[in-house]
């Protein structure tokens, strides 16, 4: 009966073990980081950027660049330039703030659980320079039911050629 409880352990133990590297082994992928210290990041971005993006912050609803922004193109990072939506995919949410329903590729943008002021979000990130980008809540359109809520602070645009 013991054997057969530490077989049953580690058996539980090396399902859970793989499929938690089968997980990350899919979300992760490998990119170019951009890695500065505090200091470089200080000199290379506006204040009010620096703030969003280093120190996770938000700007004022209603407020941003982007929010009504219909050109077509590409959203970037603001920190980096790394590709991360499509105007394809943004839309009028009502929130304040640039909203799309899809991130331009997987791999482009990171997510991780927020919980600071009491709520509980999952935060969204810049892959290639972990720049803070906004939020995405379940509470989107179809076809992907997601809302990226991004800082306009946070983005830069490349219109389409």
């Amino acid at each position: 009966m013991r054997k057969l409880l530490t077989l049953s352990l580690v058996i539980v133990a090396v399902t859970l073990f793989a499929g938690q590297t089968k997980q990350e082994s899919q979300k992760e992928f490998v990119m170019d980081k951009v890695e500065k210290s505090d200091q470089e990041w200080e000199t290379c971005l506006t204040p009010e950027e620096y703030q969003i993006l280093r120190e996770n912050g938000t700007e004022l609803a209603f407020t941003g660049e982007y929010y009504k922004h219909k050109e077509k193109g590409t959203y970037v990072c603001a920190g980096c330039g790394n590709d991360l939506f499509s105007s394809d995919t943004k839309y009028d949410s009502g929130s304040g703030w640039p909203a799309f329903f899809d991130a331009l590729d997987k791999t482009k943008v990171n997510t991780k659980s927020d919980i600071s002021y009491g709520m509980v979000r999952t935060e969204i990130t810049c892959a290639k320079c972990d720049s803070h980008l906004g939020h995405v809540f379940k509470d989107g359109p179809k076809p992907t039911g997601l809302r990226y809520c991004v800082n306009s602070v946070a983005l830069d645009f490349s219109p389409k050629k």
